[in-house]
């Protein structure tokens, strides 16, 4: 199993803030099914102020290039995408189109 820690930050907005969480107690079952076929087993996001922490626990076939690829032709995962980025805004790292990005691991206590 590989293990992903993701970032991404939220426009500053109370309001908006709790719509994207509220979304995310709902997600659509479309994108459930996307997650899981991609070879996502677990999926976890985490909120404080407009930060969020993703991680993500797939299985050794996954690879973040086969599952662009998969969103980007399912019509469903786009229309949500698109209503996400109404509340995201990418980290200056990112690159262009880019939101959630992929963290270094510093430390691990084993």
């Amino acid at each position: 199993m590989q293990k992903y820690c993701l970032a991404l930050d939220l426009n500053n907005d109370p309001v908006l803030i709790a719509e994207y969480i509220e979304f995310h107690k709902n997600v659509w079952p479309e994108i459930q099914k996307s997650i899981t076929d991609s070879g996502i087993i677990n999926l976890e996001i985490y909120n404080i102020g407009d930060r969020l922490f993703m991680i993500i626990e797939a299985n050794s076939n996954f690879s973040f290039k086969e599952k662009e690829k998969l969103d980007a032709e399912n019509p469903k995962v786009q229309e949500w995408e698109t209503i996400m980025w109404r509340y995201q805004k990418a980290l200056p790292q990112a690159k262009e189109g880019e939101k959630w990005i992929l963290m270094d691991k510093i430390f691990e206590l084993k």
